[in-house]
């Protein structure tokens, strides 16, 4: 798996689980969702994610997740 991927792969699983934590439990949950979605319209607008410096300092590589793989 590549960072963008994972940087994916968490945003939407943070979104959704805060979602149901807010339906659940207490509304207050819902500011996490809003806190994820900021933090995706800051990146798309300064290309800075904090979960991108994260996962690189983890070892893990950029990279195309439609590419084509070799047989």
């Amino acid at each position: 798996m590549n960072i963008e991927r994972i940087v994916l792969l968490v945003a939407g699983s943070m979104v959704l689980i805060s979602l149901l934590l807010g339906l659940m439990f207490h509304p207050y949950w819902f500011f996490l969702t809003a806190f994820v979605g900021a933090n995706l319209i800051f990146s798309s607008l300064t290309g800075f994610c904090p979960m991108v410096l994260i996962l690189r300092k983890l070892g893990l590589k950029h990279g195309s997740p439609f590419t084509k793989r070799e047989v």
